[in-house]
């Protein structure tokens, strides 16, 4: 079967080392309690809303880019790991691919209905900030938990 939507499979690699980089960046983000200076620059911005509520459009800011260094290597690997080819990509790794998609999507609209029913305030907006990745990392964890299952029973039957 011909995939052209997806990458070939060594950029599977490079997106482990991006994912898992981003996770420990991501840990410290949020276990530090101040920002990286060194990571304070000057980056353009389509639009900002101060905490006084002005709005500025299309300028340039000084900013703290650790937070966006760390969403960046997540998602860029998470979609270099879920988009690339497996060693032998067929049509069973195809059916497996597309029903861990959507077994992945139910469970993070799942979690974010309950969230919105449920959680509240700052709370909430955390959740929704981790939602940006959820849907990336179960579809991983279920790809790659269906994968050896069945890897599993090929050699239970040899």
């Amino acid at each position: 079967m011909k995939s052209n939507f997806l990458f070939p499979h060594h950029f599977k690699r490079i997106g482990w080392v991006l994912f898992i980089l981003g996770v420990i960046v991501g840990v410290f983000y949020i276990a530090k309690e101040s920002d990286l200076e060194f990571l304070d620059v000057t980056v353009f911005s389509i639009a900002e809303q101060s905490l006084m509520g002005d709005t500025s459009y299309f300028s340039f800011l000084k900013n703290n880019i650790h937070d966006e260094i760390t969403c960046l290597l997540l998602i860029i690997g998470a979609m270099l790991i879920v988009f690339s080819k497996e060693k032998s990509e067929d049509e069973f790794i195809s059916k497996i691919r597309l029903e861990s998609l959507a077994w992945a999507t139910y469970v993070n609209y799942s979690i974010l209905i309950i969230s919105i029913l449920f959680i509240y305030e700052m709370t909430f907006f955390m959740i929704l900030l981790f939602n940006m990745f959820t849907v990336l990392i179960f579809f991983i964890i279920r790809f790659n938990w269906a994968l050896s299952k069945t890897k599993k029973q090929l050699r239970d039957e040899e």
